[in-house]
């Protein structure tokens, strides 16, 4: 078992290096395709390197008597309508994100961008949940590590940041509407759905509002190709099944790190550093997320060992 935990705890720190450098891809792509191309191009990519984890995964639980529980047609449509949903979300935080990574450094809009973690358990407060005092202690520490970030010493905010904080709220509700949606229907199947909504979303708009060059595409292959297979395809998989043996305190620190590992790809492939303050204001913000984070878990054992009285 001991084995199968650190294996686990291996493809899951493989995800979170992958995930991280995909800000350094996303940063470096923009310099030659527009936002919404890159997107477009990237989701799609990255849900044609699904369909093989799924032909896998439909062929395994072919026999399970429990799908057939519901006639298919309808359940079907519920997961497309949840699908399209989450889609919806999901296009709005990636744009966010890839529009304010034409203005901001991929260090600090990875860091910025992980403040979603704080604000999903603060939206219980929506749904009536109870928020503890860890958790609203990580939202304090995770906004003074966001000031020293973003605002500068004149009291103002680039545009870039402005942008990338927003895209956290958007994927906030992503995390939410996954969590609630996933209770009932299939975690893959509704995966693909979100990436192809939002790929055909980015393209609409990509034909639209931008120019659209064969040759830019070429120029920015190696960055969509990451983001779309990397990023999405690999990088999805290795959580899924890192996540099977791994214990969720391991799970929470590890992925957590990604931030971190982005701000690694900045200085070594784009030679871009922050000041002091904002390395500064990076540590508050990780040290936010993983309280946050921990708080919740042991939350979670507290109750199961309750219930189990």
């Amino acid at each position: 078992m001991r084995k199968k935990v650190f294996q686990s705890n291996i493809l899951l720190l493989l995800a979170s290096i992958i995930w991280g450098f995909a800000f350094i891809a996303q940063r470096v792509g923009i310099k030659y395709v527009g936002s919404f191309t890159f997107n477009g191009i990237r989701f799609a990519l990255g849900t044609i390197s699904l369909i093989p984890l799924l032909l896998v995964t439909n062929y395994r639980t072919k026999k399970n008597k429990l799908n057939k529980s519901q006639p298919k047609n309808k359940k079907s449509f519920e997961t497309f309508k949840a699908g399209i949903i989450i889609g919806l979300m999901l296009f709005a935080g990636v744009t966010l994100q890839q529009l304010g990574l034409e203005e901001t450094t991929a260090g600090k809009a990875a860091f910025i961008t992980g403040f979603y973690l704080i604000l999903v358990p603060l939206f219980g407060v929506f749904f009536k949940q109870k928020i503890n005092r860890s958790t609203w202690i990580a939202g304090i520490i995770s906004l003074a590590g966001l000031y020293l970030i973003s605002i500068t010493e004149e009291f103002t905010i680039s545009r870039g940041d402005l942008l990338v904080f927003l895209g956290a709220f958007f994927w906030a509700a992503h995390i939410l509407l996954i969590d609630r949606f996933t209770r009932k229907f299939d975690a893959l199947k509704l995966s693909l759905l979100q990436y192809m909504f939002c790929s055909s979303l980015s393209l609409i708009v990509a034909f639209i509002s931008e120019d659209i060059n064969l040759n830019s595409i070429v120029q920015a292959s190696v960055p969509i190709l990451y983001g779309g297979i990397g990023s999405v395809g690999i990088a999805y998989t290795l959580q899924i099944y890192g996540q099977k043996y791994a214990r969720p305190s391991h799970a929470a620190v590890i992925l957590s790190l990604e931030s971190v590992f982005a701000a690694i790809g900045e200085f070594l492939i784009l030679g871009e550093t922050m000041s002091f303050r904002a390395y500064t204001g990076c540590i508050l913000m990780l040290a936010g997320v993983l309280t946050s984070q921990l708080a919740g878990i042991n939350g979670y054992r507290q109750t199961k060992a309750v219930k189990s009285q």
